[in-house]
Formats: C-alpha cells, structure tokens, sequence
C-alpha cells in the first residue's frame, strides 16, 4: 500500500485507500453513494473516515497554536497558560478520537474483502437429460 503524502493525515489518507480499494471508486463518490438506505456500510465507513480526518486537522491546528503560544521569542503572561493547557487538553482529546476511529475502522476494513465482479454472460442452463428408453417390466 502506498505511503500517505501528508505526515499529518497519515491515518485518514490510509483509512480513506482502504476504503477506495474496497468500493473501487474515490471517496468523493462513494460518500454521495453513502446517503442510499441501502448503503449503512458504506455510510459508516465514510462517516468514520470523516470524523477520523476532522480530528486529524484539529490536531494540526491546536499543535500550530500551541506553537505560537509558545514560541521562544513570546512571553507567557497568566492568560497564556490557560490557553497552553487547553491546547494540549484538545490535543489529547483529538489524539484519543483518531485513535479510537483508526482502530475501529481498520478492525471493520480488515474483516471485508472486495467481492469479485459479476460474470457477465450468465452460465448456459444446462441441456436436458436425454430421454433414456423406458426399461419394461415383464416377466
């Protein structure tokens, strides 16, 4: 399986060629096939992918801000400190989600293979027996 591009959304990226190589098609489409009523698979698997890349960006968002928060140039004041703690907390919280979907999701995808494509020309019915000779029963 090729590598994800983006460190950062390693989990999703993989998550989401997991699921492609599944369906056989890109993700775009399947999660406008997921909205069916006959597709409660497909919606889950996309529904968590979709929850496991939005705690993928919030990550990478609350690790930006804690950066700022505290870079070396800056002087952390009281108020900083609570938002330095709150940045970790929301790190945290967001580690434990993507973990948490990346496990289940993966479970779910390492159980299912992709099914093989119909044949198209349905087998011959088979040729009737032909008719043997009717054996008498005379004595």
């Amino acid at each position: 399986m090729p590598q994800p591009d983006d460190p950062v959304h390693a989990v999703s990226q993989i998550i989401a060629q997991r699921i492609e190589e599944l369906y056989g098609q890109p993700l775009a489409e399947l999660e406008t096939l997921a909205d069916g009523p006959e597709s409660t698979l497909l919606a889950a698997l996309t529904g968590n992918h979709s929850a496991l890349a939005f705690a993928e960006r919030n990550i990478a968002f609350q690790l930006e801000r804690l950066r700022e928060l505290t870079a070396p140039n800056r002087e952390i004041g009281p108020f900083d400190a609570g938002h330095i703690l709150d940045c970790a907390r929301r790190i945290a919280e967001s580690v434990a989600t993507r973990d948490a979907y990346a496990m289940s999701t993966g479970a779910v995808l390492g159980g299912l293979r992709r099914a093989t494509a119909p044949d198209p020309q349905p087998p011959a019915p088979p040729m009737p027996a032909a008719p043997t000779a009717a054996v008498s029963r005379t004595r």
